[in-house]
């Protein structure tokens, strides 16, 4: 009977094998996705593009109603958040710098972000998982067809090009909901609101929020992919790895906000 040091070290070997095999497959994943999005089209491997419409539509369109809500929310309550304070020193209109720069910088991007990846991120996951315990991708496989440029590369496309999209719409829904709140119940005249807004905002604050939206719909989409892959089982398993693709995805856009907002906090 193996003793204790063995059955732990045994543990040890063998969470260090599964650890192994999978950043292996995550590498190869990451690799593949790259390679066939942005350097097999210029070896004559077109994208599909009628694919990548297809999927703009259901990642970007559908997705506005909701992020829409979302973000005037959010700009009403960042506005009443900041008034709460602001009023005691009698500088309500900074209410509008606050709403402006938190939305743009981060608050859009990253929202936008965790409401993709609920509602599209689980989706890559299920549909990619469901191909695959139906053995559909082994199919694509036999019939020659790559299934990472089949079934990856027009979500990866659509997401890159609809996440920034859906945060600049963020940006301007958050920024008209704080608007709203100020002028109706804060008292501040429609064009101090503006003028201050604009006195705030710079360029640089835009453009952070959208290179932090890039980013996240490459973190939304390989973790997608990578769950759909993992699948090996039927229907109980897609529906785990669906969760798992939703965890995974918000935890690393979270992670990678961090890094994004570290960096332009030194380098800017």
């Amino acid at each position: 009977m193996p003793s204790a040091g063995e059955n732990f070290f045994g543990l040890i070997g063998r969470k260090g094998h599964s650890f192994r095999m999978n950043l292996n497959f995550a590498s190869r994943l990451v690799n593949d996705t790259f390679y066939w999005s942005f350097i097999s089209p210029f070896k004559g491997k077109a994208i599909r593009v009628r694919a990548s419409i297809s999927e703009m539509v259901k990642v970007g369109y559908n997705s506005v109603p909701i992020v829409a809500v979302i973000s005037l929310f959010v700009g009403i309550i960042l506005a009443l958040q900041a008034a709460y304070q602001l009023k005691k020193v009698g500088a309500l209109i900074y209410v509008a710098d606050l709403v402006g720069v938190s939305l743009t910088r981060e608050l859009a991007p990253i929202l936008t972000a965790i409401i993709v990846a609920g509602r599209s991120g689980s989706a890559f996951a299920a549909e990619i998982g469901s191909m695959k315990a139906a053995e559909e991708v082994d199919a694509l496989v036999t019939m020659g067809i790559n299934p990472i440029r089949f079934l990856v590369v027009p979500k990866l496309i659509a997401l890159m090009i609809m996440l920034p999209a859906l945060t600049l719409f963020a940006d301007f829904i958050g920024i008209f909901g704080g608007f709203l709140l100020s002028v109706t119940e804060l008292g501040i005249h429609p064009y101090n609101y503006f003028q201050q807004t604009v006195s705030a905002l710079v360029m640089t604050d835009v453009v952070t929020g959208l290179v932090k939206a890039l980013a996240f719909s490459i973190v939304i989409t390989i973790v997608g992919a990578y769950e759909g892959f993992k699948v090996e089982g039927g229907a109980e398993e897609v529906g785990r790895r669906t969760t798992a693709s939703v965890v995974a995805s918000i935890f690393l856009v979270i992670v990678f906000d961090l890094f994004f907002t570290t960096l332009f906090y030194f380098f800017s």
